[in-house]
């Protein structure tokens, strides 16, 4: 005897068998009893979201969508992501018109109109501001040492190869006012840099070689200048070389619509020899002629915004970002957010590494107190509070992570950079995954850039994963699961990523230089890899204890933990991973006494060329180049 008021067993299962009768593919409405209205207007519906959510924004319920989807031939559930087709065939069938947007986006834009549209800025409030110069060219056309001449400084013998491989930004005085100048790589490469740096500046100088002339990277500034529609200034330079022809430039640049003021044109020309110091200082009078004209106003109040000119991971202070501030103050102690990357403003260093309290509008300035490495062209924001900074750094991080995901889900099995040749003989379509690792964002971004430029339809590249910092195991463990190739550029594995990658026959490749990196994946994808130079670890020593001898210097307190460190050896010197100098030694002794060599488990002194800046935990490793022939 059933219990009083509940249906029969037999009941429930005669109603379950009706409900499936009912599900005929042509009925629809039959899985929408309400028949609610479809939303007008277009509905906004994130990548990958579930039956459970697309289903009430079409004001239908999830099983409305499973339903329908099985009746497809399509087995879901309610919490598994749906693809673009499912959702835009669902959308159809109920005629609701939808746009599909990636994981995160819709919250951004919710994120922004909550916490940033509202700062109007008052008329009243503005002033004027330092003028942002951005300095472009071809390579090797004297950007570097123009601003060397500006600032008095000596930039380029710091660059790999005397190539700028990373933005600076500096802000020099001239007289009572101030300008902002922002140098950018010359090569190729860094287009992507280039481009972001025309975006925020106020006036563009156009380094032009009066020997060389116009060349392809030259106009590609140009495009990049006429594109932000700012003023240019062209600085033709090296006037004092046996070659010049400035007259040549001028013809060159005229053909491509720069005409100069002395034939009529609107266009400061300015000769000038960097090397010499001629001309600098009326390039800078016409700078601050141009700026004049402009009547270049921010506002030094409210909460201050800028963007990410470059981003590194810096031992000992953590992650660092040269930001320039475009409006308001940024000030010691703001809340702030970058990307995904939120913090507190620990510290504010100017471009001569000095302490400061405050920023302002056209100032940069490095930020330290970031909870992660920001990306270089990021907008930085101060926030109200860090719950509001944490809420949308959390926010971006979750759609970076699932972007993310998404990618290496549908990455295709590859092959290392040593098996391309092969395939590509047998007429296979290869793969090529690779894990890029860099100093800095810029340099990780124009890296990517370049490399994907290099795609044939026979070569194809993949990229697993690109980060900033040195190679780490969990670099290798990806690089052995996925089959990839590590490419470091400017950093190092440590002692354990590299005895891991040995043993998982993970490949890493080290470079310094972006030509490097370009030219040795084009000759794989071209089938032509030359003989290369492998760089064999002979000695690996760790910094126990500095000391500060009298008329030498810095002298490093070692502990030899492998191999065997020899006097003149070749040397790097690695603080978490990263190189910061590479020399040799110059000095070596046990207790009182020179040596040659000290083997793995003695301590011992080291002295190093030309290097002082020794810390206890920093990893002196020795090396030599030999050549492997390709067979």
């Amino acid at each position: 005897m059933p219990a009083r008021g509940r249906p029969p067993q037999r009941s429930r299962r005669r109603r379950s068998r009706r409900n499936l009768e009912e599900l005929e593919p042509t009925q629809l409405t039959v899985y929408t009893p309400s028949n609610a209205a479809v939303p007008e207007g277009e509905v906004i519906v994130e990548r990958g979201s579930t039956a459970q959510e697309v289903g009430p924004k079409l004001n239908r319920s999830a099983g409305d969508v499973v339903r329908f989807l099985l009746l497809q031939g399509e087995i879901v559930t309610a919490t598994q992501s749906l693809s673009d087709e499912m959702i835009e065939l669902f959308a159809a069938e109920v005629g609701a018109k939808v746009r599909l947007v990636d994981p995160g986006e819709e919250q951004e834009a919710a994120l922004k109109a909550k916490y940033f549209d509202d700062e109007d800025v008052d008329e009243g409030d503005l002033e004027p501001r330092p003028p942002v110069v951005t300095v472009m060219g071809h390579v090797d056309h004297g950007k570097t040492l123009l601003l060397d001449r500006i600032r008095e400084t000596n930039v380029v013998a710091g660059e790999a190869g005397g190539i700028t491989q990373h933005v600076g930004a500096y802000q020099v005085a001239v007289g009572d006012q101030r300008i902002t100048f922002i140098d950018t790589p010359g090569h190729e490469a860094f287009t992507a840099m280039r481009a972001r740096g025309a975006d925020v500046t106020d006036i563009v100088v156009l380094v032009v070689a009066a020997d060389d002339g116009v060349m392809p990277q030259t106009v590609e500034a140009l495009n990049h200048a006429k594109a932000a529609e700012v003023p240019i200034l062209v600085a033709i330079n090296k006037i004092d070389r046996s070659d010049a022809d400035p007259n040549r430039v001028m013809q060159q640049l005229a053909d491509r619509g720069l005409v100069p003021e002395a034939w009529g044109g609107d266009t400061i020309m300015v000769e000038m020899s960097a090397l010499q110091k001629l001309g600098v200082d009326d390039l800078l009078e016409h700078l601050l002629l141009l700026a004049e004209m402009q009547e270049l106003v921010a506002s030094p109040t409210g909460r201050a915004r800028g963007v990410v000119l470059e981003a590194n991971l810096d031992v000992g202070r953590g992650p660092v970002a040269t930001v320039l501030v475009e409006s308001g103050t940024l000030k010691v102690g703001d809340w702030i957010v970058a990307g995904a990357a939120w913090g507190r403003v620990k510290a504010l260093l100017d471009d001569k590494g000095k302490s400061i309290k405050r920023a302002g509008p056209s100032t940069p300035v490095q930020i330290l107190g970031f909870s992660d490495v920001p990306a270089a062209g990021d907008d930085m924001r101060v926030t109200l509070d860090q719950n509001t900074a944490r809420t949308i750094g959390e926010a971006r991080e979750q759609r970076q992570r699932l972007a993310g995901h998404q990618a290496t889900a549908s990455a295709i099995p590859g092959a290392r950079l040593e098996d391309l040749i092969e395939q590509i003989r047998r007429g296979e379509t290869a793969t090529l995954n690779l894990i890029l690792k860099a100093d800095v964002h810029g340099s990780l971004e124009a890296l990517t850039e370049s490399l994907r430029k290099l795609e044939r339809d026979d070569v194809k590249l993949a990229f697993m994963h690109r980060g900033v910092g040195g190679i780490t195991e969990n670099d290798v463990q990806l690089g052995a699961a996925s089959n990839a190739t590590i490419i470091g550029f400017n950093v190092r594995p440590d002692r354990r990523a590299r005895e891991l990658a040995e043993a998982s026959r993970v490949e890493i490749r080290n470079y310094e230089i972006i030509y490097k990196v370009i030219e040795d994946i084009q000759a794989a994808m071209m089938g032509m890899l030359a003989p290369e130079t492998e760089e064999v670890v002979t000695g690996e020593a760790e910094v126990r204890e500095v000391f500060r001898v009298p008329r030498v210097g810095a002298v490093a307190g070692c502990y030899v933990r492998m191999g065997a460190i020899t006097r003149g050896s070749k040397v790097r010197f690695l603080r978490d991973g990263v190189i910061i100098w590479k020399g040799t030694i110059t000095s070596l002794r046990r207790f009182k006494d020179d040596v040659r060599e000290v083997a793995s488990g003695f301590e011992c002194g080291i002295g190093l060329s030309d290097f002082q800046d020794l810390h206890s935990g920093d990893v002196i490793e020795t090396f030599e180049e030999r050549e492997i022939p390709r067979t």
